[in-house]
Protein backbone atom coordinates (compact mmCIF):
# COMPACT_ATOMS: atom_id res chain seq x y z
CA UNK A 1 0.00 0.00 0.00
CA UNK A 2 1.68 3.48 -0.97
CA UNK A 3 1.25 5.98 1.55
CA UNK A 4 0.45 9.72 0.29
CA UNK A 5 2.43 11.86 2.90
CA UNK A 6 1.39 16.00 3.14
CA UNK A 7 4.59 17.72 4.39
CA UNK A 8 4.33 20.98 6.50
CA UNK A 9 7.72 23.20 6.99
CA UNK A 10 6.93 25.11 9.67
CA UNK A 11 8.76 27.96 10.88
CA UNK A 12 7.89 29.88 13.54
CA UNK A 13 4.06 29.70 14.02
CA UNK A 14 3.73 29.47 9.93
CA UNK A 15 3.16 26.67 7.60
CA UNK A 16 6.05 27.76 5.19
CA UNK A 17 6.82 26.67 1.32
CA UNK A 18 9.87 27.73 -0.82
CA UNK A 19 11.69 27.08 -3.49
CA UNK A 20 14.55 24.71 -3.47
CA UNK A 21 14.13 25.75 0.29
CA UNK A 22 14.82 29.06 -0.07
CA UNK A 23 12.83 32.17 -1.20
CA UNK A 24 9.88 31.16 1.43
CA UNK A 25 6.92 32.40 1.87
CA UNK A 26 4.23 31.61 4.21
CA UNK A 27 1.45 29.51 3.30
CA UNK A 28 -0.76 28.71 5.99
CA UNK A 29 -2.12 28.05 9.74
CA UNK A 30 -0.69 24.61 10.86
CA UNK A 31 -3.74 23.12 12.11
CA UNK A 32 -5.69 24.41 9.55
CA UNK A 33 -3.79 22.65 6.87
CA UNK A 34 -3.11 19.55 9.18
CA UNK A 35 -7.08 19.04 9.65
CA UNK A 36 -7.85 19.46 6.16
CA UNK A 37 -5.52 17.10 4.61
CA UNK A 38 -6.08 14.26 7.63
CA UNK A 39 -9.74 15.03 6.20
CA UNK A 40 -8.93 15.04 2.49
CA UNK A 41 -7.38 11.35 2.80
CA UNK A 42 -3.70 11.58 4.45
CA UNK A 43 -1.95 8.41 5.32
CA UNK A 44 0.71 10.50 7.64
CA UNK A 45 1.70 13.65 8.29
CA UNK A 46 5.24 15.42 8.07
CA UNK A 47 6.07 18.17 10.57
CA UNK A 48 9.83 19.70 9.18
CA UNK A 49 10.85 22.73 12.18
CA UNK A 50 13.17 24.33 9.28
CA UNK A 51 15.21 26.36 11.28
CA UNK A 52 15.79 24.29 14.13
CA UNK A 53 18.90 22.72 13.52
CA UNK A 54 19.80 26.89 12.22
CA UNK A 55 19.25 27.89 15.77
CA UNK A 56 19.72 24.94 17.63
CA UNK A 57 15.94 24.81 18.94
CA UNK A 58 12.92 23.12 18.62
CA UNK A 59 9.59 24.88 18.71
CA UNK A 60 7.44 22.47 16.46
CA UNK A 61 5.97 20.02 19.76
CA UNK A 62 3.01 22.89 20.78
CA UNK A 63 2.06 22.45 16.94
CA UNK A 64 2.32 18.35 17.55
CA UNK A 65 0.58 18.25 20.52
CA UNK A 66 -2.13 20.18 19.52
CA UNK A 67 -2.57 18.01 16.20
CA UNK A 68 -2.33 14.65 17.99
CA UNK A 69 -5.98 15.92 19.88
CA UNK A 70 -7.75 15.77 16.62
CA UNK A 71 -5.83 14.38 13.86
CA UNK A 72 -5.56 9.87 13.96
CA UNK A 73 -2.91 8.99 11.84
CA UNK A 74 1.06 8.68 12.01
CA UNK A 75 2.77 12.00 12.58
CA UNK A 76 6.63 12.14 11.89
CA UNK A 77 8.45 15.56 13.51
CA UNK A 78 11.66 16.59 12.22
CA UNK A 79 14.45 19.50 12.59
CA UNK A 80 16.57 19.89 15.35
CA UNK A 81 16.15 16.27 17.01
CA UNK A 82 19.90 15.84 18.92
CA UNK A 83 19.21 13.59 22.13
CA UNK A 84 17.32 11.26 23.52
CA UNK A 85 15.60 13.57 24.88
CA UNK A 86 14.65 15.14 22.26
CA UNK A 87 12.95 12.51 20.52
CA UNK A 88 11.20 11.74 24.19
CA UNK A 89 9.45 15.08 24.17
CA UNK A 90 8.77 14.87 20.79
CA UNK A 91 6.40 11.09 21.15
CA UNK A 92 5.30 12.46 24.55
CA UNK A 93 3.60 15.52 22.49
CA UNK A 94 1.99 13.07 19.71
CA UNK A 95 4.78 12.54 17.36
CA UNK A 96 4.91 8.45 15.95
CA UNK A 97 8.12 8.88 14.42
CA UNK A 98 11.35 11.80 14.51
CA UNK A 99 13.28 12.11 11.45
CA UNK A 100 16.92 13.12 12.08
CA UNK A 101 18.87 14.81 9.87
CA UNK A 102 21.62 16.92 10.39
CA UNK A 103 22.55 15.26 14.19
CA UNK A 104 23.12 11.77 12.15
CA UNK A 105 25.58 13.53 10.23
CA UNK A 106 27.92 14.76 12.66
CA UNK A 107 26.91 11.40 14.90
CA UNK A 108 26.02 8.89 12.87
CA UNK A 109 26.13 6.29 16.08
CA UNK A 110 23.21 8.98 17.28
CA UNK A 111 20.66 6.70 15.04
CA UNK A 112 22.04 3.62 16.84
CA UNK A 113 21.31 4.85 20.46
CA UNK A 114 17.86 5.79 19.07
CA UNK A 115 16.62 2.89 17.54
CA UNK A 116 17.60 0.85 20.36
CA UNK A 117 16.08 3.11 23.07
CA UNK A 118 12.77 3.52 20.92
CA UNK A 119 12.47 0.88 17.91
CA UNK A 120 13.75 1.42 14.68
CA UNK A 121 10.23 2.20 13.64
CA UNK A 122 10.19 5.64 15.73
CA UNK A 123 13.55 6.43 14.05
CA UNK A 124 13.13 8.29 10.23
CA UNK A 125 16.57 8.90 9.04
CA UNK A 126 16.16 12.30 6.74
CA UNK A 127 18.43 12.86 3.27
CA UNK A 128 18.34 16.26 1.80
CA UNK A 129 20.29 15.69 -1.57
CA UNK A 130 21.75 17.64 -4.09
CA UNK A 131 22.76 16.75 -7.62
CA UNK A 132 26.98 17.00 -7.81
CA UNK A 133 28.87 17.11 -11.42
CA UNK A 134 29.67 14.52 -12.83
CA UNK A 135 26.75 12.50 -11.70
CA UNK A 136 25.53 11.50 -8.20
CA UNK A 137 24.62 13.43 -5.46
CA UNK A 138 25.73 14.88 -1.93
CA UNK A 139 23.53 14.86 1.11
CA UNK A 140 23.18 18.33 3.04
CA UNK A 141 22.16 19.53 5.99
CA UNK A 142 20.41 22.69 7.58
CA UNK A 143 17.80 22.70 5.19
CA UNK A 144 19.94 22.46 2.50
CA UNK A 145 22.57 24.82 3.24
CA UNK A 146 25.75 22.94 4.16
CA UNK A 147 27.10 20.37 2.37
CA UNK A 148 28.65 17.16 4.14
CA UNK A 149 30.61 15.87 1.52
CA UNK A 150 28.99 12.45 1.90
CA UNK A 151 27.62 10.46 -1.10
CA UNK A 152 24.06 10.78 -0.54
CA UNK A 153 23.48 7.28 -1.48
CA UNK A 154 25.86 6.05 0.48
CA UNK A 155 24.67 7.39 3.11
CA UNK A 156 21.36 6.68 3.06
CA UNK A 157 22.19 2.68 2.78
CA UNK A 158 24.55 3.56 6.02
CA UNK A 159 21.64 4.98 7.54
CA UNK A 160 19.67 1.95 7.42
CA UNK A 161 22.57 0.03 8.56
CA UNK A 162 22.78 2.26 11.80
CA UNK A 163 19.27 1.60 12.85
CA UNK A 164 17.01 3.78 10.57
CA UNK A 165 13.69 2.17 10.09
CA UNK A 166 12.37 4.45 7.07
CA UNK A 167 14.29 6.84 5.04
CA UNK A 168 12.85 10.50 4.11
CA UNK A 169 14.40 11.34 1.06
CA UNK A 170 14.48 15.05 -0.31
CA UNK A 171 15.76 16.05 -3.52
CA UNK A 172 16.53 20.26 -2.72
CA UNK A 173 17.32 20.80 -6.84
CA UNK A 174 13.59 19.18 -7.04
CA UNK A 175 12.23 20.89 -3.76
CA UNK A 176 9.23 23.27 -4.63
CA UNK A 177 9.37 23.40 -8.70
CA UNK A 178 6.82 21.39 -9.24
CA UNK A 179 8.49 19.73 -12.09
CA UNK A 180 8.49 16.25 -10.98
CA UNK A 181 10.33 14.29 -8.65
CA UNK A 182 14.59 13.24 -8.82
CA UNK A 183 13.70 9.99 -10.18
CA UNK A 184 17.25 8.90 -10.65
CA UNK A 185 17.70 10.06 -6.61
CA UNK A 186 15.07 7.46 -5.72
CA UNK A 187 16.01 4.74 -7.96
CA UNK A 188 19.07 4.44 -6.85
CA UNK A 189 18.44 4.33 -2.93
CA UNK A 190 14.69 2.71 -2.78
CA UNK A 191 15.40 -1.01 -4.73
CA UNK A 192 18.80 -1.11 -3.00
CA UNK A 193 17.07 -0.88 0.92
CA UNK A 194 15.43 -2.84 3.06
CA UNK A 195 13.28 -0.40 4.86
CA UNK A 196 10.68 2.01 3.52
CA UNK A 197 11.94 5.35 1.32
CA UNK A 198 9.45 8.20 0.86
CA UNK A 199 10.27 10.47 -2.25
CA UNK A 200 9.89 14.37 -1.48
CA UNK A 201 10.49 17.27 -3.58
CA UNK A 202 9.02 18.33 -6.87
CA UNK A 203 5.70 17.20 -7.07
CA UNK A 204 3.54 18.66 -9.53
CA UNK A 205 0.86 16.48 -10.73
CA UNK A 206 -0.82 13.16 -9.84
CA UNK A 207 1.87 11.93 -12.53
CA UNK A 208 4.79 12.33 -11.08
CA UNK A 209 3.22 10.50 -7.63
CA UNK A 210 2.85 7.59 -10.59
CA UNK A 211 6.11 8.31 -12.20
CA UNK A 212 9.04 7.85 -8.56
CA UNK A 213 6.55 4.66 -7.20
CA UNK A 214 6.79 3.24 -10.72
CA UNK A 215 10.47 3.92 -12.04
CA UNK A 216 11.97 5.42 -8.70
CA UNK A 217 10.15 2.63 -6.48
CA UNK A 218 9.36 4.91 -4.06
CA UNK A 219 7.26 3.01 -0.74
CA UNK A 220 5.60 6.22 0.33
CA UNK A 221 5.96 10.03 -1.51
CA UNK A 222 5.58 12.96 0.72
CA UNK A 223 4.31 16.64 -1.06
CA UNK A 224 4.16 20.45 0.00
CA UNK A 225 3.36 22.21 -2.99
CA UNK A 226 0.90 20.78 -4.35
CA UNK A 227 -1.37 20.55 -1.72
CA UNK A 228 -0.68 23.79 -0.35
CA UNK A 229 -1.47 25.51 -3.13
CA UNK A 230 -4.33 23.33 -4.45
CA UNK A 231 -3.37 22.23 -7.59
CA UNK A 232 -5.11 18.64 -6.52
CA UNK A 233 -6.00 17.56 -3.41
CA UNK A 234 -4.90 14.13 -1.74
CA UNK A 235 -7.77 12.55 -2.83
CA UNK A 236 -7.51 13.69 -6.46
CA UNK A 237 -4.11 12.06 -6.42
CA UNK A 238 -4.94 9.13 -4.70
CA UNK A 239 -7.60 8.49 -7.31
CA UNK A 240 -5.16 9.17 -9.99
CA UNK A 241 -2.88 6.48 -8.38
CA UNK A 242 -5.65 3.66 -8.12
CA UNK A 243 -6.84 4.22 -11.66
CA UNK A 244 -3.33 3.80 -12.53
CA UNK A 245 -3.36 0.08 -10.78
CA UNK A 246 -1.42 1.34 -7.77
CA UNK A 247 -2.94 0.20 -4.13
CA UNK A 248 -3.56 3.38 -2.07
CA UNK A 249 -5.83 3.76 0.69
CA UNK A 250 -9.17 6.15 -0.13
CA UNK A 251 -10.29 7.36 3.07
CA UNK A 252 -11.62 10.28 3.93
CA UNK A 253 -12.80 11.72 7.38
CA UNK A 254 -15.97 14.30 7.53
Amino acid sequence: MIRIIPRLDIKGPNVIKGVQLECLRIVGDPQTLAEKYYKEGADELVYMDIVASLYERNNILDIVSLAAQKIFIPLTVGGGIRSIEDIRKALRAGADKVAINTHATKQPEFITRAAQAFGSQCIVGSIEAKQVPGGGWEAFIDNGRVPTGRDAVAWAKQLMSLGAGELLVTSVDKEGTAKGYDVDLIKAIAPHVSVPVIACGGAGSPADFLSVIEDGHADAVSAAHIFHYKKHSILEVKEYLRYKKIQVRIETVK
